[in-house]
C-alpha cells in the first residue's frame, strides 16, 4: 500500500486510518455504556466474576466464549441467535456444529445475571460483555461495551452456514462475508487477530497436512516442522475431533504473537496463513496490515478493541423489538 501516515512515531498504512475514522463514526444511538445503570447495576460485575470462574476452570474457555459474540453478530446480528436450541438451531450449522462451545458458562451467566435482577439483562448483552471479559482476562485490552441490545426470536441455521467464514474459505469469500455485516479488510486481520488464543479441531485444518488441494502434499505455506507436529497430533485414522493451539507457543496470552506466527508459515487455519501467504489480489492489503501488527502490539490491542465494538454494533434489535430472554436457549412462552 502507499502513502502511509505517520501516528505516534508509527508508520501505520492509510488503509488502516480510514477504517480507524469509519468505526469511530459508527454509532448506534440505542445503545449506551450505562444501559442497565438505574436497572441491574452490577451486570458487569456478575459477568466478569462468572466470566473468571469459567476461564479459571479451563483456559480455553475464553477464546470460545470471544467466539460466541463473533458468531452471534454474523448471523441476523447482534441477537443472541446463536444461543437458541431447535431444529433450525444456529449451533447445528455446519461452522458451529461440534466446534461452537460455552452454552453451558452462558446458561450460568445468565442465571447468576437473573437473580441479581430477573428479566432486565438481554443474552445478546451478555455475549457482548462476557467476549469482552474473556479478552481482557487474557491479557488484552478491556473497553466500554456499549448495551441495550434485545434477542432475537428465530435461530437461522440456513444463515450461519452462508455468512459464517470458513477455515477453508478463499481470502475473497472471508471479506465477501466480512463486508455483508459491514466490516472490511482491516477488520479482517484484526478480527482474526482473536485466533491468537483458544485452540481449533483437527478436522478444521487437516487437509493442510496431506493431500492439499488434491496435490498429495502438505500446504507448502505451513512450516515444514509444524506439519509434522501436526501430522502427530491429527492421525488420520482419528474422529478429527484432537486439538491444536491456534498460536503456537503463546496459546493463551492475548497478544500479537498470533501475527509473528504468519510470517513464518505458522498459522494453523488455511483462512489464517493466506492473510500473508496467499495469492490473491487482497493479500497485498492483509499482508502489509500483518507485517504491521507482528511488530506493533500495543496497536494491535487497540485497534483490535475498535473493530470488536464496531462488530458489536452490527443490527442490534432495542426498543420494543425482540424480548428479553429468560433462558437464553428458548423464546419466552
Amino acid at each position: 500500500m502507499k502513502n502511509p501516515i505517520t501516528i505516534s512515531s508509527f508508520r501505520v498504512p492509510s488503509l488502516f486510518v480510514i477504517t480507524l475514522l469509519g468505526s469511530c463514526m459508527v454509532v448506534t444511538p440505542q445503545l449506551t455504556k450505562d444501559f442497565y445503570s438505574s436497572t441491574c447495576s452490577d451486570v458487569l460485575k456478575v459477568v466478569r466474576r462468572e466470566v473468571q470462574n469459567a476461564i479459571k476452570a479451563e483456559t480455553r474457555m475464553a477464546a470460545s466464549l470471544l467466539r460466541l459474540h463473533f458468531h452471534d453478530c454474523f448471523v441476523n446480528g447482534c441477537d443472541g441467535s446463536v444461543l437458541l436450541d431447535g431444529s433450525d438451531s444456529e449451533k447445528l450449522a455446519i461452522p458451529n456444529r461440534n466446534s461452537a462451545r460455552g452454552f453451558e458458562v452462558v446458561d450460568a451467566i445468565k442465571s447468576a445475571v437473573e437473580s441479581s435482577c430477573s428479566g432486565v439483562v438481554s443474552c445478546a448483552d451478555i455475549l457482548a460483555i462476557a467476549a469482552r471479559d474473556s479478552v481482557l482476562l487474557s491479557g488484552g485490552n478491556g473497553w466500554s461495551v456499549l448495551l441495550g441490545r434485545r434477542d432475537g426470536l428465530v435461530a437461522n441455521q440456513t444463515g450461519a452456514n452462508s455468512a459464517l467464514p470458513a477455515p477453508t474459505d478463499t481470502l475473497d469469500a472471508i471479506a465477501t462475508k466480512f463486508a455483508a455485516v459491514d466490516l472490511n479488510l482491516t477488520d479482517v486481520v484484526l478480527l482474526s487477530g482473536a485466533h491468537t488464543i483458544g485452540s481449533a479441531r483437527c478436522a478444521s485444518f487437516s487437509d493442510r497436512l496431506s493431500d492439499f488441494n488434491d496435490t498429495g502434499a502438505p500446504d507448502s505455506t505451513m512450516d515444514a516442522n509444524l506439519v509434522t507436529q501436526l501430522q502427530s497430533a491429527c492421525p488420520t485414522t482419528g474422529d478429527g475431533n484432537n486439538t491444536a493451539p491456534l498460536d503456537v507457543n503463546s496459546i493463551d496470552l492475548f497478544d500479537n504473537h498470533y501475527f509473528q506466527n504468519l510470517l513464518v508459515g505458522k498459522g494453523l487455519l488455511h483462512s489464517d496463513q493466506i492473510l500473508f501467504s496467499g495469492d490473491e489480489p487482497a493479500v497485498s492489503t492483509t499482508k502489509s496490515l500483518v507485517q504491521f501488527y507482528s511488530s506493533n502490539a500495543g496497536l494491535f490491542l487497540d485497534h483490535f478493541t475498535a473493530s470488536m465494538i464496531k462488530m458489536g454494533n452490527k443490527s442490534p434489535l432495542t426498543g420494543s423489538a425482540g424480548e428479553i430472554r429468560k433462558n437464553c436457549r428458548v423464546v419466552n412462552s
